[in-house]
């Protein structure tokens, strides 16, 4: 072990943060996620039409089970990633949504009101389209796939453009899109729910009370959540609601308020400071003084006591969701085998059609006339610095539908191979089109 001004090093350590310490800093780039987002869809789509495709559909059907004596639990590797994975993902969208009810941009009625009517009629209009166009049939079951806009696609997008972007205009987006999403999970819980089993629903209850009593026991730790939020997820995948609701509930439970304020901590870090100067004095030899140890697991309990623990799982798992949850999702969900031969039939058909005037038209009419009438009506203001052209571009990208879309029409074509190929097709090609759109249209009306 290496030795310098206090610090010990282990003989490789300074190599190692010579080569994570730039990637730190790329991965935090707010537009990491979106191009690692596009790259994951890429690679999908050529696997998805190229000779590794029955592997790769060979290995997403693969079943993976789970056993406890003489039950089995078995799902598939892709209801493993749609069930199981993207639950963290409505966990950190729940997280998001809790911090911006309670001290963000939806935290006053007013504040909230304008990217709140937004959202509803970038959700309503976007549905109505699809709705026109897929009346009867099957179809008619995919008209929630428009209604969502993806996070990290939609802020990567504006984030490209810098500095000649308002950060109003980021903050706008950001507090609309989580709103578009809570509509979206509404959607799903309400609307994509076939079949319901009470009993398992009544254990899914008790868990939800179980997290309650935590919350209100002042329980701030993170496993208790964890354990009783996992028997949850089991207890709604079972009842027929799907399973990823368990990771909204979490959220909304887990305690927002940190135990200690931080002028109460500063003080208390500076008395265990004294004590730790003079245990030292006392005993320099830490192996052996066991009141230093005492006082840095003190120490060490207060840092966490001293945040919030929804800002503190926020934190922890917004880098695995965005960089390792959401590209697996792509991964999984964004392999279309394309017919070329047949394409131009793809864009006739009346679902993929749905999907793109949901989305490319429906999207920015819907965000930019609702925030248009949110002011005219009185009931909000613009942000300073924006215009009604600046809302028309974030509408365009709400049009980036990916993630949740696909999700939604996961479930809305189960079992409809051709179906969910057509929304699929729709879901990607509108989300291009509408993620070059916002970007050019906010580029051009932004020139310096």
């Amino acid at each position: 072990m290496a030795k310098r001004k206090g610090v010990y090093n282990a003989p490789w350590e300074k190599s190692f943060d010579r080569i994570l310490t730039p990637l730190e800093e790329f991965i935090h780039r707010q537009t990491t996620s979106g191009v690692l987002l596009m790259i994951c869809a890429v690679i999908a789509l050529i696997i998805a039409n190229g000779p590794l495709h029955d592997k790769y559909e060979h290995f997403l059907h693969t079943q993976i089970s789970l056993t406890f004596g003489s039950r089995a639990f078995s799902l598939s590797i892709h209801h493993w990633i749609n069930e199981a994975l993207m639950a963290m993902f409505f966990l950190i969208m729940g997280l998001e949504l809790k911090r911006e009810l309670l001290v963000g941009e939806l935290s006053s009625p007013r504040q909230a009101l304008l990217p709140i009517m937004a959202a509803i009629g970038g959700m309503l209009i976007p549905a109505l389209c699809y709705f026109v166009l897929n009346t009867s049939g099957s179809g008619a079951q995919g008209w929630g796939i428009p209604m969502a806009t993806d996070i990290a696609f939609a802020i990567g997008a504006l984030s490209l453009l810098g500095p000649r972007v308002p950060k109003n205009l980021i903050t706008f987006l950001i507090a609309l899109a989580i709103v578009d999403d809570l509509g979206a999970v509404a959607v799903i819980a309400v609307f994509y729910t076939e079949s319901i089993d009470l009993q398992a629903l009544a254990y899914a209850f008790a868990c939800t009370l179980g997290l309650l009593f935590l919350n209100l026991g002042g329980i701030r730790r993170s496993m208790p959540y964890a354990f009783v939020g996992i028997m949850l997820w089991v207890f709604m995948l079972a009842s027929g609601i799907h399973a990823t609701i368990a990771g909204i509930l979490v959220a909304f439970v887990i305690p927002i308020r940190p135990k200690f304020e931080p002028n109460l901590f500063i003080s208390r870090v500076k008395d265990t400071t004294v004590k730790m100067q003079k245990s030292i004095a006392d005993t320099p030899d830490i192996i052996h003084n066991h009141r230093f140890r005492s006082l840095v697991s003190s120490l060490g309990d207060g840092v966490q006591l001293v945040q919030a623990p929804a800002q503190r799982a926020e934190h922890t798992l917004h880098l695995p969701v965005a960089y390792l949850v959401i590209p697996i999702f792509a991964l999984a969900n964004a392999g279309i085998p394309i017919d070329f031969a047949n394409f131009g039939s793809y864009l006739g058909h009346p679902i993929t059609l749905g999907v793109l005037a949901g989305l490319v038209l429906g999207k920015p009419l819907g965000i930019a006339g609702f925030t248009w009438l949110a002011v005219k009506l009185g009931w909000a203001d613009l942000p300073t610095g924006l215009n009604m052209k600046h809302t028309f571009g974030v509408g365009l990208l709400g049009g980036i539908g990916f993630t949740m879309s696909i999700f939604i029409a996961d479930l809305g074509f189960a079992g409809m191979a051709q179906d969910l190929l057509m929304a699929k097709t729709g879901i990607l090609l509108a989300s291009a089109i509408a993620g070059f759109g916002g970007f050019f249209w906010l580029m051009f009306y932004t020139r310096d």
